[in-house]
């Protein structure tokens, strides 16, 4: 007792020094100051890349580029997923995600925008892995590929034993040890160029750009029609959702949505640029080049500047700008885009 009695009058006796209080209300606005200030700098998104220049940098100085300067079929799109992946984990603040400290930890945005990225990632590592390194249903995994790809579908959350990094690192080298084979032409590792394997990937990423679509519409309250069933007369499902929907996304969500769909969509341009050098000739061959720049185009428009210094979520025709809509009319328009694309691939 005696002890605890001690050092109260301890600090009682540092609080009747002179200015201490204010020099700890100094040191303390300081501190908040520079991690405010820090977490601005972190907030900043990465700027667009060109992936051919990229790929051909990357395979100069490796050694595999040809006095034609013409890359290996597929150099490309494994290359711009390499660099996605390099980008998260590079940027400044480095991979936030996982962060347990200040900043980082603060941020929500940031965080968002990179689940966007790490998700598209993930889906280009699977199509990979499963359609455009494979020729036929009865063909072995690349052997790089089956490593890499479930390293990126690690948990995004871990910070430590493993951390997310070290495992996307590791899903790095794989990668990278796939596209070194790739450039030599072994006979072991290939990149198939067709329409088939490239409408199965796209059939992914319309999913994707229409869960997205969805959950940043429902920033505005609504009721929806069940369609879930819609088309098939004999369909069924295991619990009945009954007739109507009633949607929405909360307003404390709607931020991070916003950003996740930024991220998706950034990293998506990369991946549909690498792709018109990849597949050129199958999408010539169906007259679908300009359908494919139509989509990349609309999917950078959501990459425009945001002034506002937050996200609003003003109701449809009120007073106050929805940017969530504005973004879901954008990401709207390229996946229905998108499945014109499909369609030209499936049937020419």
């Amino acid at each position: 007792m005696a002890k605890i009695i001690d050092k109260i009058a301890f600090w009682r006796s540092l609080g009747q020094l002179p200015g201490i209080g204010k020099w700890v209300a100094v040191g303390i606005a300081l501190l908040a100051i520079l991690l405010g200030g820090l977490g601005m700098y972190w907030s900043g998104e990465p700027d667009q890349f060109d992936v051919v220049a990229v790929a051909k940098e990357r395979a100069e100085e490796r050694g595999y580029l040809n006095n034609s300067k013409k890359l290996v079929t597929g150099y490309t799109t494994t290359n711009t997923l390499y660099t996605l992946v390099d980008t998260l984990l590079e940027k400044p603040g480095g991979f936030i995600t996982n962060d347990i400290l200040p900043p980082g930890v603060l941020m929500d945005n940031m965080p968002s925008w990179e689940f966007g990225v790490l998700v598209q990632s993930r889906d280009l590592a699977r199509a990979l892995r499963k359609e455009f390194s494979r020729s036929q249903s009865q063909s072995t995994e690349d052997v790089n590929l089956k490593v890499a790809e479930p390293q990126y579908n690690f948990d995004n959350h871990s910070w430590a034993l493993p951390s997310s990094e070290s495992e996307y690192r590791r899903g790095n080298k794989e990668l990278l040890g796939y596209l070194d084979r790739l450039a030599n032409k072994s006979e072991n590792a290939q990149f198939y160029s067709r329409a088939d394997n490239l409408a199965d990937y796209l059939s992914d990423v319309s999913t994707r750009l229409g869960s997205l679509s969805q959950r940043l519409s429902a920033s505005v309250a609504k009721v929806r029609e069940n369609t879930d069933l819609a088309g098939d007369a004999n369909a069924r499902q295991s619990t009945d959702a009954g007739q109507f929907q009633y949607v929405k996304t909360s307003w404390t969500q709607i931020d991070n949505v916003f950003y996740e769909a930024r991220g998706a969509s950034w990293a998506l341009i990369h991946i549909l640029k690498a792709i018109e050098i990849d597949f050129v000739f199958t999408l010539q061959d169906k007259n679908a080049l300009v359908s494919l720049r139509q989509i990349i185009r609309e999917l950078e428009a959501t990459q425009e500047t945001v002034w506002s210094p937050i996200i609003l979520n003003g109701s449809g025709f009120g007073l106050l700008a929805n940017h969530s809509l504005v973004m879901a009319s954008y990401i709207s328009r390229a996946n229905a885009a998108l499945i014109d694309l499909r369609r030209l691939l499936e049937q020419g």
